[in-house]
């Protein structure tokens, strides 16, 4: 049943300055590499870009200053290794409090799509907001707290390891 499913993922960001300014500019010159990274990782399915090949482009949630990042993979293993072994990327993740303001509430969300779903930046704010309102469930889930995908044996799965090498 897994196969029949991928999982979507949003992360939003809010930069410290505009992506013009000096600060951000070692942010904006890794973009290239880790979106090539992502996009010849063990399960990587989609992600939303526009034509420049990124999608510091596309607004979201009314604010013209969040960074929107909307992607699929094949698997929960598959984005987590991802994200936490991948060295390009971990480059960026590690100098994240750097670049981009905290948020007092969720900045990412996972859930299961159909595969061969592209999941829309409504359909992924409508995630976060779930997220958000009712903490995680099977709809709207994270990280330390995931849920299997439709179909499969029903288990919460709860990580309470440390998973960000960045700290």
């Amino acid at each position: 049943m897994a196969g029949a499913f991928h999982l979507a993922q949003l992360n939003i960001a809010l930069p410290r300055q505009p992506l013009e300014s000096p600060l951000l500019a070692e942010f904006v010159a890794r973009l290239e590499p880790v979106n090539a990274a992502a996009d010849t990782a063990p399960g990587f399915v989609w992600r939303l870009q526009t034509e420049e090949g990124d999608a510091t482009g596309i607004r979201a949630f009314g604010d013209d200053r969040l960074i929107v990042n909307l992607s699929v993979w094949e698997s929960l293993e598959a984005l987590r290794a991802f994200v936490y072994t991948d060295e390009v990327h971990k480059l960026v993740l590690r100098r994240r409090r750097e670049w981009f303001a905290a948020f007092s509430q969720a900045y990412l969300v996972l859930w299961w799509v159909p595969a061969g779903h592209t999941p829309s930046v409504e359909e992924a704010e409508h995630k976060l907001d779930l997220l958000r309102r009712h903490g995680p469930t099977a709809a709207a889930f994270t990280f330390r707290r995931s849920f299997s995908p439709p179909g499969a044996p029903a288990a919460a799965i709860v990580d309470d390891g440390e998973l960000c090498p960045a700290g």
